[in-house]
């Protein structure tokens, strides 16, 4: 079992990438039909909001993912530390399930930021591990979103003497990085 496999949390045990991607025609054909019924939501949600963005759908790495970008108020739409982002994730989620009795592992980004935050992310992940080979003491990150644990694990996991695991209960689970024996 790795690190990332024991990080379980708000976005739920089926949202690690490590778990076996949907297959067959059945599969993609289910996650092109996810994606454009969050489409569908979202772009009902960002026309009541009276926001404007431009949405676009993709499957990547057996989900389906969907974009919001263009929009010049689509930052009140991430929230702080992406809270926002987050809690409308699920809503899309769950209005997927709604209409096709299945759980989405649906992934939503809105103006880029869960782009940019996982690239902050890998950079914070590889430097503390460093700092673990280079001082030998073990490193306790801040708490972070099952998102953002998974990013840090994987990064963590590119580095030759450290491993890492989670810790605590959400919403203040967190990843420490500890020196290999």
């Amino acid at each position: 079992m790795t690190a990332a496999d024991t990080d379980l949390g708000a976005e739920g045990a089926t949202d690690t990438e490590e778990k076996p991607a949907r297959s067959g025609p059945s599969g993609e054909e289910l996650l092109v039909r996810e994606g454009d019924i969050a489409g569908d939501y979202l772009e009902r949600l960002l026309d009541l909001l009276d926001f404007d963005g431009d949405i676009d759908l993709d499957v990547e790495a057996g989900r389906a993912i969907v974009s919001i970008d263009g929009g010049d108020d689509l930052e009140k739409l991430v929230g702080p530390r992406g809270s926002a982002l987050e809690a409308l994730q699920e809503l899309t989620r769950l209005a997927v399930q709604q209409e096709t009795g299945v759980r989405s592992r649906l992934m939503l980004d809105i103006a880029g930021w869960r782009a940019e935050r996982r690239e902050e992310l890998r950079d914070l992940g590889k430097a503390s591990a460093e700092k673990v080979v280079s001082t030998g003491e073990k490193v306790r990150l801040q708490p972070m979103t099952p998102f953002e644990r998974k990013v840090v694990h994987d990064a963590v996991a590119e580095v030759e003497g450290v491993h890492s695991e989670s810790e605590g209960e959400d919403p203040r689970r967190r990843v420490v990085i500890f020196p290999k024996p």
